[in-house]
């Protein structure tokens, strides 16, 4: 197996990947050091064509490559897609490739668990190990040996033999139309855009008071453009903790982040804190206009939590007969909401899930389905049936 190194070299292998009705995709990246993740190797693999792009060679265009991924005529086959997605959106120009198959979403509409690993599920499918030894080694850097080459290669034959054998057995079950839901959500751009704005709200909201959320979305986004920036990761821009400190006291000049306990000793006067307090003063300017509006959660009804406990149990049981992985299907928040409200606006209660589980849990909370422990197995039975 040798790299593809050259831009007619990928332009032709692309050719015939695209006479392929689908194809199976890879990357290995680094991303440890790094905002952005660092693409090192591309992966595909379709009909009788198998090939390992080295999107590091000088002077190597990639363009054949989106190419392909946008053609909607080929279905590309991942596993695990959500990283390799958020590779192709910023490298390929918001590019997302459809449509689309994730062999771990497959493989939950199936009942084979909540996130069951690669080598677990070509050993399930395909009675195939895979050596699992060069899958941490340094990608980044050349040349790569025939092990590391070996390896890269077979995580997409191994794919592009498991699509078809998947795929055959969720049209059995008649699945297809969950994952083309769930296929539809993972495309979503809004999924890849990072923008700094709306950094905020992957911290957790200590305190709800405008000017402390307006001073967290304040300092979040400085974080993620200073890290989109100097491509390195948020947390070495700064800790988190730090961004709560730093919250509580809004700092417009040096002096207000002495004493930080954070924030590292002489970053007051750095660069970067500069470009904090310009942010910090435009919030602070109308923090009440500035804070995105959010309220404290209400605390959930007194008296739910048997009402959940059966929802839990009522979604095992749902989970077990359909052989589907329950995950999939709601989490205990979904449960908790469902249990506090009717018209809780959750994916369990939207598409598939809303049929397969959604629907019967209000009716199960309506006492017109029950639970009843039958020769040692808990059964539901229709009421009104």
């Amino acid at each position: 197996m040798k790299m593809i190194t050259t831009t007619a070299e990928l332009a032709k292998a692309c050719d015939a990947l695209l006479q392929c009705d689908f194809i199976a995709v890879d990357t290995e990246f680094m991303r440890e050091t790094v905002y952005w993740p660092a693409l090192c190797l591309i992966q595909a693999a379709g009909g009788e064509t198998e090939v390992i792009i080295d999107p590091l060679a000088d002077g190597i265009d990639l363009e054949p490559f989106w190419e392909v991924m946008a053609d909607d005529r080929v279905m590309k086959v991942f596993h695990a897609a959500r990283q390799d997605l958020e590779i192709f959106f910023h490298l390929g120009e918001h590019l997302i490739p459809t449509p689309m198959f994730d062999t771990q979403v497959g493989a939950m509409a199936l009942g084979l668990g909540d996130s069951i690993a690669y080598d677990g599920l070509v050993r399930s499918f395909l009675k195939r190990s895979i050596d699992k030894g060069p899958r941490f080694t340094d990608w980044s850097r050349r040349p790569l040996s025939q092990k590391q080459l070996d390896y890269a290669i077979a995580d997409v034959t191994h794919l592009r033999d498991l699509y078809p054998i998947m795929r055959e057995r969720l049209e059995t079950k008649k699945r297809d139309a969950w994952l083309a839901e769930e296929m539809a959500i993972l495309t979503r751009a809004e999924t890849y855009r990072l923008e700094p704005e709306d950094a905020w709200k992957r911290l957790k909201l200590r305190k709800t008071h405008p000017k402390w959320v307006a001073g967290l979305r304040a300092a979040a986004s400085w974080r993620e453009r200073e890290a989109q920036t100097r491509d390195m990761p948020r947390q070495r821009v700064m800790k988190d903790d730090a961004l709560y400190e730093i919250a509580g006291v809004a700092p417009v000049k040096p002096d207000d982040l002495a004493g930080l306990r954070g924030v590292p000793k002489g970053f007051e006067r750095s660069k970067p804190a500069e470009r904090l307090y310009e942010v910090m003063k435009t919030a602070m300017a109308d923090p009440e206009a500035y804070a995105p509006k959010v309220e404290k959660p209400a605390p959930p009804p007194s008296g739910i939590g048997p009402t959940v406990e059966l929802l839990k149990v009522y979604l095992k049981l749902v989970a077990e007969e359909a052989g589907v992985a329950s995950r999939l299907i709601a989490t205990v928040p979904d449960l908790e909401k469902i249990a506090a409200d009717d018209k809780a606006d959750i994916p369990a209660m939207h598409g598939w899930r809303r049929e397969v589980f959604g629907e019967p849990a209000l009716r199960l909370k309506k006492g017109e389905i029950s639970l009843a422990l039958e020769d040692g197995k808990v059964v539901a039975k229709d009421l009104k049936g």
